[in-house]
């Protein structure tokens, strides 16, 4: 029941573009007192296996997401809701679209680095089921603050875990 109303939100989730620019720097910089620049958000998107995702609500960019693609596993880089928009399930949209791309097979995971200051986010976080698995001394350029690694873990559904299993004793039989 919780999961339908906070997908109830009329939130549409899409690829990131060049002229969605504005409005994610105008989230960034409203979000983080250590803002992403421009220049900083087109280096890593030119970049092959990093990816920027947009949340739209009613034809008005609500927050985003960038994240890199690695083999058995998938790394938020950013990830922000504008203020008036939080607590209304578009940062629950956004992570339901990346728990989409995990499986049992490939990648199985979700990993982020969260400021030990920004407790919002940590707990955010915590409440879709990520870890803190270990605490990053020194992690950021810009303070001498830390950052707590998150972790999400893929868990298969019984049908997952015993597939295989059907497929070969369909083959023997």
């Amino acid at each position: 029941m919780e999961q339908a109303k906070q997908t109830s939100v009329g939130v549409h989730i899409r690829w990131m573009i060049r002229r969605d620019m504005p409005a994610v720097l105008g989230i960034e910089q409203n979000c983080f007192e250590f803002a992403w620049t421009e220049k900083d958000f087109i280096r890593c998107l030119r970049q092959r296996n990093c990816i920027g995702m947009v949340a739209e609500k009613d034809d008005e960019i609500v927050g985003f997401m960038i994240y890199e693609l690695h083999k058995n596993r998938l790394h938020i880089l950013n990830f922000a809701v504008h203020e008036k928009c939080r607590r209304q399930g578009v940062g629950n949209a956004m992570c339901s679209k990346l728990f989409g791309k995990l499986s049992h097979e490939r990648r199985n995971r979700i990993m982020l680095e969260v400021r030990e200051t920004n407790l919002d986010a940590q707990l955010f976080f915590k409440s879709l089921g990520f870890r803190a698995i270990s605490v990053l001394r020194d992690f950021y350029d810009d303070t001498v603050e830390d950052a707590y690694l998150m972790q999400f873990r893929y868990q298969p559904s019984a049908e997952e875990l015993t597939a295989p299993q059907n497929r070969i004793s369909r083959l023997a039989g």
